[in-house]
C-alpha cells in the first residue's frame, strides 16, 4: 500500500467517523454540498407540520406548578444564552436534555410565559433555519455537546443558538460577546452591572426606563471593547427585542398597573442565574412579546453598524435592514444571511428549508408592499 493510498483511506475513516458522531440537531448550515451529501442520508428526516397557533386559555396561571418541577441540569443536557429557553427546559416545558422542534419551542414559550403566537413562531423559525437540522426537525437551545474526541464533528457543524454571528449576537444584556470567549455562560459582572442600572433608574426594579438606558451602554460597551462588534440587521432587531422580552415575561403576570413591567432583582437572578423560576410565578396575564421595544429604542436609538477597524471604530451599515427597516432585514436576512449559509440546497434539505422559510413569512405577517422572497425557488 503506497502512502498516497494510505493516505486517502484514513481521511476517508475520518470522514466517515464524523458523520456516524453528526447529531440529530446538528445544523446543516455552513457545510459544503460533499459534506451535507454524506450527512443527510445518516439523519432521521422529518417533514417539518405546521405551527400550532395559540393556546385557548391565555390568561394568568401558575406555571411554578407540580406538573413541572425544577430539577437540576443532567451530565448532557444543553443550555445556552436564552434564560427564558433555559428555564422552561429546566421546568420540563422543553426537553430537559435542551434539544427540540420548533412545534414544541413554541407550545413551551406560550404555556410557560404566554408569549404571543406570532412573537413565538417568529423568532423560533429564525431560530431553526439559521442554526438547527431543518432536515430533522430539531434545534439545540445552547450550543455545547458531549461528543468529544477524534470522530466528534467540527464545533462549528453543530449549531444551537449558542453559535454566533447569525441568531446569536454581540452587547447581550448578561451574557459576554463571543469575541471574549464565552457567549453563553451566565456573567456575574455583567449582571451586577443589570443591578445597579436597576437600582439608578428603575428604584431597583429592572423596567422599559432601564431598558434603554442599560441597552445603549451595553452598546457602547461592546464598541469600546470588542474589535469584531457587530450590530447589522437581525441582531439590531433581536437586541432592542430582548431587552423588552426581561419587562414582560420575567415579570410575574398577578402584577398589574404601575408593577406591572417592573422585575424584581430576586426574580431577575433566579431567572438569568439559576435557569428557575421565582416560587409560585404566574406567567404574564395576556399574550406578549416585544411591547415596549419602541420605548427603548427611543430612549438612545442606534443606528445598525459594526467596528470596523478594531475597538471604537464603529461605522453605521444599514445594509441589513433593522429596527427602522423591517422589510430589508427579512430580505436581507433571507437572501444573504440564509442564503449563504445554505448556497445550493437539494432534496429534502431543500424542501424544508422553503417551508420553514414560509412558515417565517407568515408569522412576521407583512403587508404585500414587502412580497415574500424565495431563494430556492418556490416548489
Amino acid at each position: 500500500m503506497t502512502i498516497k493510498t494510505l493516505s486517502v483511506l484514513l481521511s476517508t475513516l475520518v470522514l466517515a467517523l464524523q458523520v456516524s458522531a453528526f447529531p440529530q440537531y446538528g445544523t446543516l448550515a455552513g457545510l459544503d454540498a460533499r459534506q451535507v451529501e454524506r450527512v443527510v442520508p445518516t439523519l432521521n428526516a422529518r417533514v417539518p407540520p405546521p405551527p400550532p397557533g395559540p393556546p385557548a386559555f391565555t390568561g394568568a396561571k401558575l406555571v411554578d406548578d407540580r406538573d413541572h418541577p425544577w430539577r437540576p441540569l443532567r451530565q448532557g443536557d444543553i443550555r445556552g444564552p436564552c434564560p427564558g429557553l433555559n428555564t422552561l427546559a429546566s421546568h420540563g416545558y422543553l426537553p430537559r436534555n435542551g434539544v427540540a422542534t420548533p412545534t414544541q419551542i413554541i407550545n413551551a414559550v406560550q404555556e410557560g410565559f404566554n408569549m404571543v403566537n406570532n412573537g413565538a413562531k417568529i423568532a423560533t423559525y429564525a431560530a431553526h433555519i439559521l442554526e438547527g437540522n431543518v432536515v430533522t426537525d430539531l434545534l439545540s437551545i445552547g450550543g455545547k455537546t458531549s461528543l468529544t474526541g477524534p470522530d466528534a464533528p467540527p464545533p462549528a457543524s453543530i449549531g444551537g443558538i449558542s453559535h454566533h454571528g447569525t441568531f446569536e449576537g454581540d452587547a447581550s444584556i448578561t451574557r459576554g460577546d463571543a469575541f471574549f470567549g464565552d457567549n453563553h455562560s451566565f456573567n456575574q459582572t455583567l449582571f451586577d452591572q443589570f443591578v445597579d442600572f436597576s437600582n439608578r433608574f428603575g428604584n431597583g426594579f429592572y423596567n422599559y426606563t432601564v431598558g434603554g438606558e442599560l441597552r445603549f451602554h451595553r452598546i457602547q460597551q461592546s464598541i469600546a471593547t470588542n474589535p469584531e462588534f457587530s450590530i447589522r440587521g437581525f441582531r439590531h432587531t433581536t437586541a432592542y427585542g430582548e431587552a423588552a422580552f426581561i419587562a414582560n415575561i420575567f415579570v410575574d403576570g398577578r402584577k398589574t398597573g404601575a408593577e406591572a413591567h417592573q422585575l424584581d432583582m430576586d426574580s431577575a437572578r433566579s431567572f438569568f442565574k439559576d435557569m428557575r423560576y421565582p416560587r409560585g410565578f404566574f406567567r404574564s396575564n395576556k399574550p406578549t412579546a416585544g411591547e415596549g421595544a419602541d420605548i427603548i429604542f427611543a430612549a438612545h436609538p442606534t443606528e445598525p453598524g459594526h467596528n470596523v477597524g478594531g475597538v471604537n471604530s464603529f461605522v453605521v451599515d444599514t445594509s441589513m435592514g433593522g429596527v427602522l427597516d423591517q422589510c430589508l432585514f427579512y430580505t436581507q436576512l433571507v437572501n444573504v444571511t440564509i442564503k449563504g449559509l445554505y448556497p445550493s440546497p437539494t432534496g429534502i434539505l431543500r424542501r424544508n428549508l422553503n417551508i420553514n422559510l414560509g412558515f417565517l413569512y407568515e408569522a412576521i405577517g407583512f403587508p404585500p408592499s414587502c412580497p415574500q422572497v424565495f431563494p430556492f425557488g418556490t416548489n
